[in-house]
């Protein structure tokens, strides 16, 4: 083992982790330690790390071989097993940090922002340091922070009921909303209700969109009412109809009567068509622009740094009015092809008018189709009179192709990274 004796955990997180030839293997999502009794400092036995499609393995710390500021280097054989976390085992970045602990010396309560571990002369690691940040009695003035040997503090081995996300966030914060979602699924549902309370609305319902219907159904219910709207305000139409049509007929009319008239409407009429059809699929929220906008006015709609790849890939040209279902529908514009445009030319001028649009009950099949057909990611979805209902996205329609478990299914198997 080379590099400091000493890190702190809080920096390990989504750091790369590299095999001995300097390709990257994945990234670091958590450490694994186990609590041992009396006050000898935690054992560390490894960490978690995110391979490709946000797979989750195990790394053991006998297969690390250096931990540096900026990387983490392994032997290159890793098992590819997925992480399964036991009854003995806690995660260090999930389940420790913002836990309230006390002081022995002086009984004080201070809140944990991070923990170093530590490698002893036996090659083993282990937890010897907490960084703890006392209460502060003046308004608006942080405590005093410590760091303080293992030893010296008590409290992790109970259950904390309210444990706060304030550092674990703080560890998380550049983690894309679909990351965030894999640590969150892989927490225990304790966990996950606590720092969902801790979220803000937005970052929350793009978190929400990337987790399994089963997770989404228990964060939303562990949410008051009203805060639970409007959470689903924020999330896109296509999503947040999704969710609610999960839900108890009751508690999903509630939800829709205290979202905005506007937004609620929206997830309505979505709630009407069926689950696997283009209407079942589609956003109502496409980049929608009148005949007379330039490329320059679509080039700069599609900047939205909220909309997807496949959504900024294509806007669609319609008579008012110009929200959903629009008024006649004269065609799309490819950002491809706008690109090769003056910014002064009228998009219509650089349409796409051949395309005939897919039908509101047009099967999965039938979607996946026409988007392998045109090659397109994204295509309008028109109602009988030629209006503009909607867009599916590529995106969307391989969350209905794939197994329903399909963030959480893989094949275990023992590789060496070099691909031997």
């Amino acid at each position: 083992m080379t590099g400091p004796t000493r890190v702190y955990v809080a920096r390990l997180a989504g750091l790369p982790v590299y095999d001995p030839n300097g390709d990257q293997v994945g990234k670091v999502r958590d450490v694994v330690a186990m609590l041992r009794q009396g006050t000898q400092p935690p054992r560390v036995l490894g960490l978690v790390v995110e391979v490709f499609a946000r797979r989750r393995i195990f790394v053991p710390m006998t297969r690390v071989t250096s931990v540096d500021a900026g990387h983490v280097i392994t032997t290159g054989l890793v098992n590819m097993r997925r992480f399964e976390q036991r009854a003995t085992e806690i995660l260090v970045l999930g389940e420790m940090l913002d836990r309230t602990v006390t002081v022995r010396e002086t009984e004080t309560t201070g809140v944990v922002f991070d923990m170093a571990m530590e490698q002893w002369r036996t090659k083993d690691w282990v937890l010897s340091k907490v960084a703890v940040r006392e209460g502060s009695k003046r308004f608006r003035r942080r405590g005093q922070s410590h760091v303080l040997d293992w030893s010296e503090v008590s409290g992790f081995a109970q259950v904390e009921e309210g444990q706060g996300a304030t550092h674990i966030l703080a560890a998380f914060d550049s983690m894309r909303a679909a990351d965030l979602a894999a640590v969150l699924h892989d927490l225990s549902p304790k966990r996950r209700k606590e720092i969902a309370a801790a979220l803000n609305d937005e970052r929350l319902a793009d978190v929400l969109e990337e987790l399994p219907e089963d997770d989404q159904v228990e964060i939303l219910a562990g949410l008051d009412t009203e805060r639970a709207a409007d959470v689903l305000e924020e999330m896109s139409p296509d999503d947040a109809a999704d969710l609610i049509a999960e839900l108890p007929t009751d508690t999903a009319e509630r939800l829709l009567t205290l979202m905005e008239p506007d937004e609620a409407e929206d997830v309505r009429r979505l709630l009407t068509y069926e689950e696997r059809t283009a209407g079942g699929l589609m956003t109502s929220e496409p980049v929608i622009l009148p005949v007379d906008a330039t490329v320059a006015d679509a080039l700069a709609h599609v900047r939205n740094a909220e909309l997807s790849p496949a959504l900024a890939a294509m806007i669609y040209v319609c008579r008012p009015p110009l929200e959903t279902p629009t008024g006649r529908f004269i065609g799309v514009g490819h950002i491809q092809r706008l690109l090769r445009e003056p910014p002064s030319e009228l998009v219509s001028a650089a349409l796409d008018t051949d395309l005939d649009g897919l039908r509101p009950d047009d099967s999965l099949v039938a979607v996946s189709k026409y988007l392998a057909t045109y090659n397109l990611v994204a295509a309008p979805v028109l109602d009988e009179d030629g209006r503009l209902l909607g867009a599916v996205t590529v995106d969307d329609v391989l969350d209905h192709l794939l197994p329903a478990d399909w963030r959480e299914t893989d094949q275990p198997q023992e590789v060496d990274h070099d691909g031997s």
